[in-house]
C-alpha cells in the first residue's frame, strides 16, 4: 500500500487511476494523516449456469397454490 499526498492526487489524477486500475492499493494523505484509500473495485465472479441443470430434482406439490391454514395466515400477521 502506498500513500500518495493530496498534492499528488491532484496534479496526476488519471496517473493515479491507472495505477490503481493495474492492482496498485493507496492511501491518500493530507499532513500525514490518511483521509481516503484507493483501491481497485473487486468485481463479483459469476458463475454460468446452465438453463435446466436441475430438471427433475424437485417436483411442485399440487396444491402448492392452496390457500394457506388458518393458523399458518395468523403466524404470518403475528397474531
Amino acid at each position: 500500500m502506498n500513500k500518495v499526498s493530496f498534492q499528488d492526487l491532484q496534479r496526476d489524477p488519471l496517473g493515479l487511476l491507472k495505477r490503481v486500475e493495474a492492482g496498485e492499493h493507496d492511501i491518500v494523505v493530507r499532513d500525514n494523516s490518511p483521509i481516503a484509500e484507493i483501491r481497485p473495485v473487486s468485481l463479483p465472479v459469476l458463475d454460468s449456469r446452465l438453463y435446466g441443470f436441475a430438471a427433475g430434482a424437485f417436483t411442485v406439490p399440487d396444491d402448492f397454490d392452496a390457500p394457506l391454514p388458518e393458523g399458518t395466515l395468523r403466524d404470518f400477521e403475528g397474531q
